[in-house]
C-alpha cells in the first residue's frame, strides 16, 4: 500500500509539473502573440523592401567611384555581390593600415555595371548626399545650438568656482564667514554681471569614438577628370569580361599584385580562395610566347589557373575563355 502511495503521489506531482509548464508556454505564447503587431511586422518589410529596391549613391571623387553608406556598402555585398576594397581609416585607430573602413572604393567597371542594371546612381561632387545643403544647414544649426549651450553651462560652473574661491579665501583672511561684510557679499552677488567666460577656454568635445563620415569635394574640383572616363577598347574588353564573370556569379576582386586584371573567386572572398588569375586580351591581339610563359609560371606559384579572356566581336558570341597551366620544362 504505502509503494502504491508513493507511486500515486509521484504521478499527481508529475502530471502537476507538466499542467505548470503547459500553462507557462500557453501563457508565454499568448504574451508573444499580443506583443507582436503584424501591422508594424508589415511595415518593416515593407521599409526593407524599399531599400533593397532602392539605387545606391555613388560618390564620384574626380574619376573613383567611392560607396559611403555602411547600408550601401553591406546591399552590394550581399544582393549584387560586387566587393570594392575599403580605403579609410578607422576612427578608433587612425594610424595604421592593416584594417581599414569606409569609404569602399569600387572598380570602373563595378560602377558601369551598377550603373547599366540601374541599380545605382552616380553623383558628383557637391551632389553628393553628403553635401546636400539641407542636411547640412540642420547639422551646423544642432551644432551651434549644442556649443551655446555647452558654453552658457560651462561659464555658470567657472562663476561658481570662482565665487567659491573668493569666499575660502575672505574666509581665510577674516578667520570667520560670519565676520564678512554686506558690500562684499554684495559684491561676490553681482560678480555674475562683470564675469566674463572667454569662449577660448571652453572644452569642445571631439568626435574620436565615432566620426562623421563623408566626402568634400575638393576646392578645385574643376582640375578632377569628369567621369565616366572616355571608353578605350581595352577599357570596353575589361567591362565586357567582368560583366559576363558576373552574369556567371563568380566574385570579383583587382588582381594587380598577381600580374593580372581580375581575381576570380568561387563565392564570397571571405569564405573562399581565388581560383583563377583572368587576363583580358582582346580577341584579334598579338602577344609573344614568353608573356604566356611568364603568366603560366606565375599561375604555378601562386597556385592559381591564369585564365585568358577575349570578348568576341559581338556581344551576342559572349567571351572566350583560355585556361594555362604551367606543367614543367620538357
Amino acid at each position: 500500500m504505502e509503494l502504491e502511495k508513493e507511486t500515486d503521489g509521484k504521478l499527481d506531482s508529475e502530471r502537476q509539473t507538466e499542467a505548470i509548464m503547459e500553462r507557462e508556454v500557453k501563457t508565454q505564447t499568448e504574451e508573444e502573440s499580443v506583443e507582436k503587431d503584424p501591422e508594424s511586422d508589415t511595415r518593416t518589410e515593407e521599409v526593407k523592401r524599399e531599400r533593397e529596391t532602392e539605387p545606391v549613391r555613388v560618390c564620384v571623387s574626380g574619376s573613383t567611384p567611392l560607396l559611403w553608406r555602411s547600408a550601401d556598402l553591406l546591399l552590394v555585398r550581399e544582393r549584387m555581390g560586387i566587393v570594392g576594397t575599403l580605403v579609410g581609416s578607422l576612427a578608433r585607430q587612425p594610424r595604421q593600415n592593416c584594417r581599414l573602413g569606409r569609404p569602399l572604393q569600387l572598380l570602373l567597371e563595378e560602377a558601369r555595371l551598377l550603373k547599366d542594371t540601374g541599380r545605382a546612381v552616380l553623383v558628383k561632387g557637391a551632389e553628393s548626399e553628403c553635401n546636400d545643403d539641407r542636411v547640412n544647414v540642420e547639422v551646423e544649426e544642432n551644432y551651434t545650438k549644442h556649443l551655446q549651450h555647452s558654453y552658457e553651462e560651462q561659464g555658470r560652473l567657472a562663476l561658481e568656482d570662482k565665487k567659491r574661491v573668493l569666499e575660502r579665501v575672505i574666509t581665510e583672511r577674516l578667520g570667520d564667514e560670519a565676520l564678512i561684510d554686506q558690500p562684499i557679499r554684495e559684491h561676490l552677488s553681482s560678480l555674475k554681471s562683470s564675469f566674463l567666460f572667454p569662449r577660448s577656454a571652453m572644452m569642445v568635445q571631439l568626435c574620436t569614438a565615432r566620426a562623421r563620415l563623408g566626402y568634400a569635394p575638393d576646392e578645385h574640383d574643376w582640375l578632377a577628370t569628369d567621369w565616366p572616363l572616355p571608353r578605350d577598347n581595352k577599357q570596353e574588353v575589361r567591362y565586357r569580361v567582368y560583366q559576363d564573370l558576373r552574369l556567371q556569379g563568380y566574385y570579383i576582386t583587382s588582381a594587380g599584385k598577381f600580374g593580372g586584371d581580375y581575381l576570380i573567386y568561387p563565392g564570397d572572398p571571405l569564405r573562399f580562395h581565388a581560383h583563377f588569375i583572368a587576363v583580358c586580351v582582346p580577341i584579334k591581339s598579338e602577344s609573344p610566347i614568353c608573356d604566356f610563359l611568364c603568366l603560366a609560371r606565375l599561375g604555378a606559384n601562386v597556385k592559381k589557373t591564369i585564365l585568358l579572356c577575349s570578348p568576341s566581336e559581338t556581344e551576342s558570341e559572349g567571351v572566350i575563355y583560355t585556361s594555362i597551366q604551367w606543367s614543367g620544362m620538357v
